[in-house]
């Protein structure tokens, strides 16, 4: 039953997944998170790191779709100036969005990522849909009121995985 809520890798940062990496596996899409995945939760803008990053996906033929459970106006004012498409009230970890993503891209479930920074949505999600999924730190140390919850659960499921040995990943850094 653990095991969906296991990634299939893991890294620090979103900085850490490189274009040229994705690309030599024919990666041609990803399917990321917001909140606590791309910025902090509660900052409205992209950065200039994460500007540039974007950039570097884009500049290798790599295609970015934000699949998010919050709302149209956070996340239509974060992506539009970055000119993403999006997915708002995306109801993670249920398919419907991931499916949505795909056809956006016009990729198979083989040539995308899904990254985010929590197993309960973005990582379930992912692995429910049979995609490659990348589990990240949380941005900031800070959560929403729904995203507290799931960490709690997180903790418990993150804490079975270790005592059974299939996770060998800290929570913090």
């Amino acid at each position: 039953m653990y095991q969906k809520f296991v990634p299939s890798e893991y890294v620090k940062e979103v900085f850490d997944i490189k274009p040229e990496t994705l690309v030599e596996k024919n990666i041609k899409g990803i399917i990321t998170d917001l909140d606590n995945t791309l910025v902090e939760w509660d900052r409205p803008d992209a950065t200039p790191k994460l500007i540039d990053w974007l950039k570097s996906m884009k500049d290798a033929g790599i295609q970015v779709v934000i699949v998010s459970n919050n709302n149209e106006l956070r996340v239509k004012s974060f992506a539009d100036p970055l000119g993403i498409p999006f997915i708002y009230q995306a109801r993670k970890p249920m398919g419907r969005a991931f499916r949505k993503a795909l056809r956006i891209m016009e990729a198979k479930r083989d040539q995308v990522v899904v990254i985010g920074d929590q197993m309960l949505t973005d990582i379930f999600g992912g692995n429910l849909n049979k995609m490659h999924t990348i589990l990240v730190l949380p941005v900031a140390q800070s959560d929403g009121f729904f995203t507290r919850f799931n960490r709690k659960v997180e903790r418990k499921i993150m804490k079975k995985l270790k005592e059974k040995g299939q996770l060998m990943w800290e929570e913090k850094n």
